[in-house]
């Protein structure tokens, strides 16, 4: 099985806009799609995708406890780039760029939270 796309929810789709146009291009995120005042998408060098969007239920948009997407970096130099731009651009810091030995010997990473509080990780393995 294989991941086809992620959905990441907002409350503000042009604060996410805003963020996601200044972090994903920085790990090979492509922009692909836009529904103005509804969606957008970007579309990373494996050909997954990351949908941004409100619910809709038309509730609040809230983070899932337990849920982080991890996104695959080229290289340690992208993940500290990403996570720089993520927090110049409103995210807060859930954990510096670094080596994660509990994780492996070769896994390299560094967590964030997007303005909307959504946990994600930017990563760099270098056995794949």
């Amino acid at each position: 099985m294989s991941i086809d796309y992620i959905m990441i929810g907002t409350n503000d789709l042009e604060r996410a806009r805003s963020f996601y146009d200044a972090v994903f291009p920085l790990i090979g995120g492509e922009f692909a799609h836009d529904y103005p005042g509804l969606t957008f998408c970007y579309r990373f060098r494996n050909d997954t995708r990351a949908w941004v969007a409100g619910p809709n239920n038309k509730e609040t948009a809230a983070p899932g406890n337990g849920n982080m997407p991890g996104f695959l970096c080229a290289s340690e130099d992208e993940v500290n780039a990403a996570h720089t731009a993520a927090l110049a651009n409103g995210g807060t810091n859930e954990g510096d760029p670094g080596p994660r030995p509990m994780y492996g010997p070769e896994f390299y990473g560094g967590y964030i939270r997007d303005p909307d509080g959504n946990k994600m990780s930017f990563i760099f393995n270098r056995t794949l």
